[in-house]
Order: C-alpha cells, then structure tokens, then sequence
C-alpha cells in the first residue's frame, strides 16, 4: 500500500526548487512530538498508482522542478517506482525521511535527502541545534544553512 494525502506544490522544503509534494501515509517511526501524525494511519489518503502519479506530473510539470516525497522509504519499491518516473519527467527528486541511513537502492535516485528523526528538543531544519541534516546528493553539501536565519545564536 503506498498512499498519500492530496499533493501540493511547495516552495521551502527543497531549496531553490518548485516541488510537487507527497505525503505518503503509513509512517512506522511515530516521532515524538511529529508535526504530521495524520500520516500514520496507512489507510489514509488515495493509492499513489503509476497511472494517478503520471496524472499528477503530467498537469503540474510546467509548474515544478523537482518531486519531494515525505516519507514512503518503507514500501521502497513503491517509492523507487515513483522516484524512476519523476527521472523520465527531467525533475529532481529528494525524500524527507525521519531515518538516519536511507537504503543505498534509494538514495541513488535522489538529488536531495533529509535525514533524521524529529526531535523537540533539537528542532527542525531550521534550528542550528537539529539533529536532522538536508543534503544536495549531487554535490555532498549539507544545506541546513538554507533554513537557517543568519540571525540565529
């Protein structure tokens, strides 16, 4: 089963990118403290098929650059399918994932990765202190500094 909530286009979460996101539903980690426990429930949202993902990129391609997919590393086929059909589409792909290490079969079909459980205590990528990292696979850089206020202590 790979669900997901309504996509929407966003602009933050991958930097200088358009991205069409997916919420994907089923989430095992449970973060304490997750600001999206409405993708537990993995009977949530609508099946992300082929044919309703090709729809998707199909209607919002001149609009986007990139597909950002929170979550779904644990139905990898699913999400590899996905991952392989936003590459024939030219558009750049990243996961928001809440594991540290995200399976090699994954990771080389993204062009950006968040890594990292949320934690309160540490905050998201747009707290110094996070735990989390955002990485452009492309180049090896960490790009935290691109959430960050360059006013923060």
């Amino acid at each position: 089963m790979f669900n997901t909530l309504p996509p929407k286009i966003v602009f933050q979460e991958v930097p200088d990118h358009v991205s069409l996101a997916f919420l994907i539903t089923g989430c095992p980690l449970r973060c304490k403290g997750c600001h999206s426990t409405d993708s537990w429930n993995k009977l949530k949202g609508k099946p992300l098929t082929k044919s309703s993902y090709i729809s998707y990129l199909n209607r919002y391609h001149s609009f986007i650059n990139c597909v950002v997919f929170f979550g779904g590393e644990w139905a990898s086929p699913a999400l590899i399918e996905k991952l392989l059909i936003a590459k024939d589409f030219k558009l750049k792909t990243c996961l928001y994932s809440g594991l540290e290490q995200v399976p090699v079969q994954i990771l080389t079909l993204l062009d950006f990765v968040k890594v990292g459980p949320w934690q309160r205590k540490r905050g998201g990528l747009t707290d110094k202190n996070t735990n989390q990292r955002f990485y452009d696979l492309n180049s090896g850089k960490c790009l935290n500094f691109k959430f960050q206020s360059p006013n923060q202590q």
